[in-house]
């Protein structure tokens, strides 16, 4: 790597220099940032909604209800027009996609079809500008029986155009609400992803969002006893609906309303000065209100129904006629639930009620208080980093730990720039890559202390260095990055935010160490001209190292493969907890208002709620405390009832720092999701292994990596920690660590088996591990000195985390040594016996990498 011109350092400055301009308005208060000129960057670190607080929610399109309503709508439309052309019908009925009819005179068949064909012409459903869909199909019998069928395709249709609908509706709910630069998003076909920063009631945001809201006061059907219309057919225009009543009242209504949500022009809640009861003020349009002055004037002395997403919520009696377009709704209802219900009704009702499949709710001090132990962890593990580094490098050290502190900032600025949120495993992502960027550095002066061993000058030494390290480093990070990726487009929330960071770490990291830190070496070099290494370079202890590691490789391994194969024994025994995110459920993070929180009186209280398995356990402080509470049967609307009725049982003692519900649907796709990206991130990192080395390699990388899976997964099973998708980020990671140590053993691997072709392979991988030896010490160490700084002083939202993040480094560490390097002797990576076809090449088949000299 040539020495750096002038304008490449000035580049490298300039994007330091703007990273810390960038990046520097987190560290001013927002008073003080607005005095700052205009040209000056004020945008801030986004948090997410587990470090500032807030909700997510996922709502879905249920399929069913979209097809009842076709369903309905469609038998409405085939009535009137076989009523319009006056032809006669009966027994006209649909279950499912499917309608049924009989004509009472066979011979109008054809006349039936061409009244009905209008039904069947292909259409642009919801505004879609794909291409035009059937959505109909009809057909008939010489006996005077009519089939309908809706397609698939016209309710996938109808499907997604709900959806689109209900985003417009939901931004105009939460805009009302008050709700700050809310999110929302479609996912696939079917779900809609809301997030809402601040401090809500969960469950008032809950309602809202999934509310259909449409309301509609209804003429009561008077021809026939209710009873009656239970047990034999309802009139053709009219049906049965129910109050909320327990036990419920039916009540015979017309279908056609008087006026519905459209004729609604205002809706203010307000308390009736002479009852004293909440109530909401309606305002009718001009044409809304002509409607119904008639249909009161029509039915003075009698009642009308007040319908409610299909439930009878009132039946007021009509003394006189309306006449002013105004109307006091009177309900049995809170002063909350007025003004619920006068927003839904500013707002505009949902094309379709929608289901809540998913909640993540973060109280505000929950959010602070993670903040407050993460970012003390993350200080005590760069405080250990730097030390170490002083320790062995002396200045060098000092030139690496400022070049990570640039890294750090550089991640910021970039998070700042781009408003991608920084999330709770984000930060851990950003202090995991304290710990990793070190091994960048530590691979370059390993590599400069060997050439000036082997006699070169200390500029030849700089540039062979960086030269020879770059194929190691670039291999080693990319493996990591593959994982980072398939986390950022297959995670969701808190582990897309892991993903975000330490993919951009990986890529800063990359910039400072081949950039950032030659030029700061560059520098010195030119300034101080020194014929030797600074003093306080101390990983010379290393330089003597001859451990025969291959010596006990058999009994190594054949332990490794013991404990490998108890891991999958004791998994398939005893399986392994599954958190909320693959099983469905909720969690419930309390912490007491007063005194310590009561684990037994909290069981006892919920077990009278049968709701179920229940499991109360301490989280942190005598305070804290989370419930668990295990799928239920009944689907989504079941596991929210679980937190409704929770909530109702313990808000009074206890203050809900955090809520998470995951229904069976989601539990489902969350699987299927962190499944794909497991093994999407291995192919990708081994397929990439293998182009890069020869198969013997990849083969090791593949067993090492089986491995530390096989042994984190033992971990889970023996420990009872939750899997939940934070352990499938780790998981990742440590594949991503493992791989990266590996990498760099059988880059030197292959470097020696060209320049030492007649060495015995276990001698050959003997030296070789000994001189990456003080990098994997090293890098191991710094890694780990991070990790354990977040596991003992990150707090209980993150312990877990790092504590397996942990012990995949060291086993990953262990793995890159005595798996992978016997995996090459199994495979016979090459023949030593002098004059084989690979001896006289003197590359074993070796494919050259780009960097090695």
């Amino acid at each position: 790597m040539p020495y750096f011109s002038r304008w490449k350092t000035i580049i490298v400055w300039l994007v330091v220099l703007l990273s810390i301009v960038v990046a520097l308005p987190n560290a001013v208060a927002e008073a003080t940032l607005e005095r700052l000129p205009d040209w000056v960057p004020k945008k801030q670190l986004m948090l997410g909604l587990d470090l500032q607080g807030g909700s997510q929610i996922t709502l879905k399109v249920e399929r069913e209800d979209v097809v009842k309503t076709r369903l309905e709508a469609i038998i409405d439309a085939i009535g009137a027009r076989l009523r319009s052309a006056g032809i006669a019908y009966s027994g006209l009925s649909g279950t499912g996609q499917d309608i049924q009819l009989r004509l009472r005179n066979p011979a109008q068949l054809e006349a039936a079809q061409t009244a009905l064909k209008a039904l069947t012409d292909p259409a642009k459903i919801g505004g879609v500008t794909k291409d035009a869909v059937r959505e109909v199909a009809i057909g008939g019998s010489p006996d005077g029986s009519i089939s309908a069928s809706i397609s698939d395709e016209g309710i996938d249709r109808r499907v997604s155009a709900t959806a689109d609908g209900a985003i417009a509706v939901l931004h105009r709910r939460l805009a009302d609400l008050g709700a700050q630069q809310p999110k929302i998003r479609r996912q696939g076909a079917d779900r809609i992803i809301v997030q809402i920063p601040g401090r809500y009631d969960p469950e008032q945001v809950k309602y809202i969002l999934s509310q259909a809201g449409a309301l509609s006061f209804r003429s009561i059907d008077m021809s026939m006893a209710v009873q009656d219309a239970v047990n034999g057919q309802p009139p053709l225009n009219s049906e049965i609906l129910y109050s909320a009543d327990d036990p419920p009242i039916g009540y015979l209504v017309r279908k056609q309303p008087i006026i519905a949500n459209q004729d609604i022009v205002g809706a203010k809640s307000a308390i009736n000065a002479q009852s004293g009861n909440p109530v909401v003020n309606l305002r009718l349009g001009p044409q809304g209100a002509a409607r119904f002055a008639k249909a009161t004037a029509d039915t003075t002395g009698t009642t009308i129904a007040v319908v409610l997403d299909g439930a009878v919520i009132a039946t007021p009696l009509v003394r006189k006629a309306i006449t002013d377009g105004t109307i006091q709704l009177s309900a049995e209802m809170s002063p909350e639930g007025a003004d619920d219900l006068a927003l839904l009704l500013r707002a505009g009702s949902l094309p379709s009620p929608l289901t809540v499949v998913e909640e993540r709710s973060i109280g505000a001090g929950r959010g602070a208080d993670s903040i407050h132990s993460i970012l003390a962890a993350g200080a005590i593990g760069a405080v250990l980093v730097i030390l170490f580094m002083l320790g062995f490098y002396g200045f060098f050290g000092a030139v690496a730990s400022l070049a990570v502190a640039f890294n750090v900032v550089m991640i910021v600025a970039v998070l700042s720039a781009t408003g991608l949120a920084l999330t709770l495993p984000g930060i851990a992502g950003i202090v995991l890559t304290i710990g990793m960027a070190v091994d960048s550095n530590v691979l370059i002066y390993e590599r400069i202390r060997e050439e000036v061993r082997h006699g070169r000058s200390l500029r030849e030494a700089f540039d062979f260095g960086f030269s020879r390290a770059f194929a190691a480093i670039v291999d080693a990070n990319i493996t990591t990055l593959i994982a980072a990726i398939i986390l950022l487009f297959l995670g969701t929330g808190a582990v897309r935010g892991f993903a975000v960071t330490l993919a951009i770490g990986i890529v800063t990291t990359l910039f400072t160490a081949f950039t950032l830190t030659r030029v700061m070496l560059d520098v010195w070099l030119h300034r101080r001209r020194p014929k030797q290494l600074p003093d306080g370079i101390r990983t010379g202890v290393f330089d003597g190292a001859a451990f025969r590691f291959m010596a006990i490789r058999n009994y190594v391994f054949s332990l490794t493969a013991l404990l490998s194969v108890i891991s999958m024994l004791l998994f398939g025994a005893m399986g392994i907890n599954l958190g909320i995110d693959f099983a469905g459920g909720s969690v419930i993070e309390l912490k007491a208002r007063e005194g310590a929180a009561d684990i037994e009186d909290i069981h006892a209280r919920l077990d009278e709620l049968n709701l179920g398995e229940i499991t109360v356990k301490p989280f942190g402080s005598p305070q804290d405390v989370v419930v668990r509470v295990h799928s239920r049967e009944g689907g989504e609307n079941a596991e929210q009832t679980s937190v409704i009725l929770i909530r109702g049982e313990l808000e009074d003692a206890y203050e809900f720092r955090r809520v998470e519900v995951v229904g069976p649907s989601v539990s489902g796709d969350l699987t299927k999701a962190a499944t794909i990206g497991v093994f999407a991130s291995l192919l990708a990192i081994l397929i990439y292994i293998w182009v890069r080395f020869e198969w013997q390699f990849a083969a090791g990388a593949i067993v090492a990596t089986l491995h530390d899976v096989l042994l984190t997964i033992g971990l889970f099973v023996v420990t009872g920690m939750e899997f939940n998708l934070t352990s499938i980020a780790a998981l990742l990671t440590i594949v991503g660590y493992s791989l990266n140590d590996t990498v760099v053993v059988y880059d030197r691997v292959r470097e020696n088996l060209k320049r030492y072709p007649r060495m015995p392979l276990p001698i050959l991988i003997d030296t070789s591990i000994n001189q990456t030896l003080s990098r994997t010490v090293l890098t191991g160490a710094t890694t780990m000195l991070a990790l354990a700084a977040l596991s003992i002083f990150g707090g209980e939202a993150i312990q877990s985390f790092a504590f397996v993040m942990l012990f995949g480094v060291a086993i990953g560490t262990f793995s890159s040594i005595y798996v992978a390097g016997p995996v090459l002797i199994l495979f016979r990576l090459r023949h030593g016996a002098p004059g084989s076809d690979a001896e006289k090449s003197g590359s074993a088949g070796i494919r050259p990498v780009k960097g090695a000299q």
